[in-house]
C-alpha cells in the first residue's frame, strides 16, 4: 500500500535468445544434434521447448548472465536461453546466436520493459519519471499483466506472451504450458489500445475454457508438495 508504478520505459526485445558454445556455432535450436544440453532455468522455456524439440536434453542452470556464459564456455552445455534483453543491456549482443521465434517460445510477461515504482501520493516524481513513460509499452505490458493476473501465475510458472500494437488495437497471444510440455495451450485476443487490461483478462479466459486452469492447478499442487 502507498506504492504504485509511476511508468513504463520503452521496450528493449522482449524474446529470448539461443547462446552457443563454440563448437555449436553451425547449428541453431532447430538443428541442434539430439542429445544436445540446453541450459534455462526458466519453466516457461523449459515447457515451450520440450514441447517443439522433445529430443533434446535441458538442463538446469543458475547464477548471473555472465556466470551462466562461462558455464556454457566451459563446457558443461551446448547452449543457453537467456533474455534478448538481457544480453543487449549489459553488452553481450554479439553471443546472440538467434533470436527465438514467438512460433517456438514465447517470452515472458513484461520482459524487456523496465518498471519504475514510486510512492503513490508523490505528485513531484511522478511528474518527473512522466518523461520516461513510453505508451505502447506500457499499453502492451498491461494487457500483459492482466492475463498472468487473471491466471493467478508467477515468474515460476509456464506461461508466456507475445504482444503487439496495429491500427490501434492491442494483439495478445498467450501460453500455457504443462512442465513435461506435453500440453501446451495457446491463444490470442484483440482489443482496444486504451483498455489493455481488458483484453489480458478476455485471453486468461479463453485459455481457461480450453483447460489451462487445470494445468495450473497441478503446478500449483506439486510445489506445495515440495
Amino acid at each position: 500500500d502507498g506504492l504504485k508504478l509511476g511508468c513504463i520505459t520503452k521496450r528493449e526485445d522482449p524474446a529470448d535468445a539461443l547462446v552457443v558454445n563454440k563448437k555449436n556455432e553451425l547449428y541453431n535450436l532447430e538443428t541442434l544434434p539430439e542429445g544436445s544440453i540446453v541450459g534455462t532455468s526458466s519453466l516457461r522455456r523449459l515447457a515451450q521447448l520440450r514441447h517443439k524439440f522433445p529430443h533434446l536434453n535441458f538442463k538446469d542452470i543458475r547464477g548471473n548472465v555472465i556466470t551462466r556464459i562461462e558455464k556454457l564456455d566451459s563446457g558443461g552445455y551446448d547452449c543457453i536461453i537467456l533474455a534478448a534483453a538481457g544480453l543487449k543491456r549489459l553488452g553481450f549482443e554479439s553471443r546472440i546466436h538467434q533470436i527465438i521465434p514467438n512460433g517456438i517460445s514465447l517470452h515472458a510477461v513484461g520482459q524487456g520493459a523496465l518498471g519504475i515504482e514510486c510512492k503513490s501520493d508523490d505528485k513531484k516524481v511522478i511528474e518527473i519519471i512522466n518523461v520516461l513513460e513510453d505508451t505502447p509499452t506500457s499499453q502492451r505490458c498491461l494487457a500483459e499483466r492482466a492475463f498472468l493476473r487473471e491466471l493467478e501465475g508467477g515468474c515460476q510458472v509456464p506461461i508466456g506472451v507475445n504482444s503487439f500494437i496495429k491500427n490501434e488495437k492491442i494483439y495478445l497471444t498467450g501460453m500455457v504450458a504443462s512442465i513435461d510440455g506435453e500440453r501446451l495451450i495457446k491463444d490470442q485476443s484483440i482489443g482496444n489500445f486504451n483498455d489493455p487490461e481488458e483484453v489480458g483478462k478476455k485471453l486468461a479466459e479463453k485459455l481457461k475454457l480450453q483447460g489451462a486452469d487445470k494445468i495450473l492447478s497441478e503446478i500449483f499442487e506439486q510445489f506445495r508438495e515440495k
